[in-house]
């Protein structure tokens, strides 16, 4: 696809050939679809605080073991949530001032989960244009599926006992702090340039909770759920939007959508992420619009070829079909990614 609306008019539907949107959507439709609303933007924003606020008051209102691991679920989950929204603010869909697009998406969203708008901008633009081809940045995320249950069953102790989440951290705490060799100065400045701004914001958190009496949730109930559950439903995420999906070079089969209950929504895709599929096909459509566009889509002539599945637990059934005796632990496919994308390791998501 292309990086901007103006010259988005197209989508790739089969391989060298291309359908105009507008078979896809009328102009009606399209045009009303991609409007953006800034005071929805701001209550997306504001409710996935209040989720991450509340659950922290629950917890110091009525400390026991249940409601801890309730809100280190809800808070990981708007953890993902406010990536969710800092990538909506990537594309521009917050507001039609894109000053007012960027403070509101890095300060807000980006930053409190150590990750930065524009750098992961520059990143994930690539993965759209270039969705499921060999020089997708994403492909490492895909690629190795399916996989067996006993690799799946690794990843997923790695990631809610906060391995994965130390391991990405510490990758992104090295490369900003850059070479050792480097005059102080010059480290100084490079560390400022990829995670200054995020400390500030978490300097910010820690100050508000502090002064509230309760300094202790932010690393129990900030950083904890950021580094584990968080990183479990980013896992099973990714592997929901293009793991095992039908054609790499056909866009209404080489992304997924994938349908959700309530429960799902509330702790694990929150903010429509599950709308991937459409998402792909018209990125600059903000996310509260995806499930009108889904609705649409779905009552149309491409709807049988689209990539749909019935839930996480059945993409993750088709992701861990390999026989187990076919397993052979390797190397980690975070690691990889950080191998092969050193320069966006910072982004955080």
């Amino acid at each position: 696809m292309a990086t901007s609306p103006a010259t988005s008019s197209e989508v790739r539907v089969e391989r060298h050939r291309r359908v105009a949107a507008r078979e896809l959507l009328s102009q009606e439709q399209l045009r009303e679809l991609r409007q953006r609303s800034l005071p929805r933007a701001l209550w997306l924003i504001v409710h996935a605080w209040i989720v991450i606020l509340g659950a922290m008051a629950l917890v110091a209102w009525w400390p026991n073991p249940l409601t801890f691991l309730l809100a280190v679920a809800l808070i990981g989950s708007r953890q993902l949530g406010l990536a969710i929204l800092m990538h909506d603010g990537a594309h521009g869909c917050f507001s039609t001032n894109q000053k007012l697009n960027m403070w509101l998406s890095q300060w807000f969203c980006a930053y409190p989960i150590f990750a930065g708008t524009r750098a992961y901008r520059h990143y994930h633009l690539q993965h759209h244009a270039r969705t499921q081809q060999d020089d997708d940045p994403d492909l490492i995320l895909s690629k190795p599926f399916p996989i067996t249950k006993a690799s799946y069953k690794r990843k997923f102790l790695r990631d809610i006992t906060g391995q994965t989440g130390y391991e990405q951290r510490r990758a992104q705490l090295r490369n900003a702090l850059g070479h050792p060799d480097w005059p102080l100065a010059r480290r100084a400045r490079h560390f400022w340039s990829r995670l200054g701004p995020q400390f500030i914001a978490n300097g910010i958190l820690f100050a508000g909770l502090a002064l509230a009496g309760a300094w202790w949730a932010y690393p129990l109930l900030w950083l904890l759920p950021l580094l584990t559950w968080m990183m479990v439903i980013t896992r099973v995420r990714n592997i929901a939007e293009h793991a095992v999906v039908g054609d790499a070079d056909d866009p209404l089969r080489n992304t997924r959508t994938t349908r959700t209950n309530w429960l799902e929504r509330a702790l694990l895709a929150p903010y429509w992420v599950n709308y991937h599929l459409e998402h792909h096909l018209f990125f600059y459509v903000p996310c509260y619009n995806l499930p009108k566009l889904h609705r649409i889509l779905t009552a149309g002539p491409h709807a049988e070829r689209m990539e749909i599945a019935l839930g996480y637990a059945d993409v993750l059934r088709k992701a861990t079909a390999r026989p187990d005796r076919e397993d052979r632990p390797g190397e980690r496919i975070h690691g990889q990614r950080r191998e092969a994308n050193q320069n966006t390791a910072s982004s955080g998501f």
